[in-house]
């Protein structure tokens, strides 16, 4: 549809611009919303089967596995890892807290695989438009190449050598009995009545499978924030806000690195860091280089806040566990970053695969099932 002149003439006024400006705050806060649903409806379809899963024995690999599909069910690796530190405490793992941390870690190496799953549904959103979808699936599933790439180098490290369990130890043992800290994440605090009344909503219409519909009505919510929220971005700030990135965020990869770790550490979720980008990858404003640090700095961020929370406990296993969170993003990045040619693995993997995804826009769908669902849940019950 056509707009009259005069109705084109406002919209490029400064009037036209603080309308727009207006406009991007309230889309913005409805895809905010729209990701709290998503973790409102997985966590309705299957948290008690992601707690049983987590509060069952297991070994190494299967606890990879298990750490995968339970944060992809749960759509958070905060909750998964409190989840292990829990069952630690608890002795679950066994009175020998060495041990127990090392059985712990690879839970926590699949919660950091599985957590990736939002933003990559969120990329989905700009899938009806070729350009868009090229751009955004990448600056998704690079996140997914690292994390899986850290854990075929970091996995059997720390089977045969102990290194993230090891130095995990050492850490809580030198801080124990720190005071605790806490703080409550500001976008949770704006957005989290809102999913609650519409999750209430949903669930006093008497449907058994509500929380399908709640998934339904999140997606077309998340599709259509997308949609007018680039549009916005692009006609309002395009040029303007890809110099202040180009000249100031993402200027240097270690400033990016550094910016991820600090909103993620502010909202308390990785997921909403990763999923924020999306949107200005699919418009075109940052690059899938610029990114990438970003996202390795939310990986850091998301274990920080849990920490200083844990500091508390007086006992050295739980908190080695949030420990061993941390020091796994970090060894993770300190193995993969400094060498370019190993730093562009991710990279080079999330273009060539986002290439196949804009040919057959199948793929993204069936990856998403087959990597996060189908592979986790086939090998925990066929290895155990």
């Amino acid at each position: 549809m056509k707009m009259d002149s005069k109705t084109a003439n406002i919209l490029e006024s400064p009037l036209g611009a603080i309308l727009k400006t207006i406009a991007i705050i309230a889309i913005l806060y409805l895809f905010l919303i729209s990701i709290g649903m998503i973790g409102a409806a997985f966590k309705g379809m299957g948290k008690g089967f992601a707690e049983e899963l987590i509060q069952s024995n297991a070994g190494p690999i299967v606890g990879l596995f298990i750490g995968i599909l339970a944060t992809s069910i749960i759509q958070s690796s905060s909750t998964t890892t409190s989840l292990v530190v829990g069952m630690v405490a608890a002795g679950a793992f066994g009175d020998d807290p060495r041990m127990a941390v090392a059985a712990a870690v690879p839970y926590i190496m699949g919660a950091n695989i599985g957590t990736s799953i939002t933003n990559t549904i969120v990329s989905l959103g700009h899938i009806v438009n070729k350009n868009e979808f090229r751009r955004a699936f990448s600056a998704s599933i690079v996140h997914d190449f690292f994390n899986i790439m850290s854990v075929m180098i970091l996995f059997p490290l720390e089977r045969g050598f102990g290194i993230i369990s090891n130095s995990a130890n050492w850490l809580a043992e030198f801080l124990v009995g720190t005071e605790s800290f806490t703080f409550n994440s500001p976008i949770k605090m704006i957005t989290e009545p809102t999913v609650m009344w519409i999750k209430d909503l949903f669930k006093r219409q008497d449907i058994i499978n509500y929380n399908w519909l709640l998934l339904i009505a999140a997606l077309l919510l998340l599709f259509f924030s997308l949609r007018y929220l680039t549009k916005l971005i692009r006609s309002l700030v395009m040029q303007r806000l890809e110099a202040f990135f180009d000249t100031h965020i993402f200027k240097t990869a270690i400033r990016a690195m550094f910016f991820g770790v600090f909103i993620t550490v502010l909202v308390q979720s990785s997921s909403i860091t990763t999923s924020l980008v999306i949107p200005l990858a699919g418009a075109g404003i940052l690059r899938l280089e610029q990114i990438f640090p970003y996202t390795l700095g939310a990986n850091i961020g998301t274990t920080i806040t849990a920490l200083l929370a844990s500091l508390v406990s007086g006992t050295i296993a739980p908190l080695a566990v949030a420990f061993s969170h941390l020091m796994f993003n970090v060894y993770g990045i300190a193995i993969v970053w400094p060498i370019k040619s190993i730093r562009n693995i991710p990279i080079n993997l999330a273009r060539w695969f986002s290439e196949k995804a804009v040919q057959n826009r199948i793929f993204p769908i069936i990856y998403i099932l087959v990597m996060f669902f189908i592979i986790p849940l086939s090998l925990i019950f066929l290895v155990r």
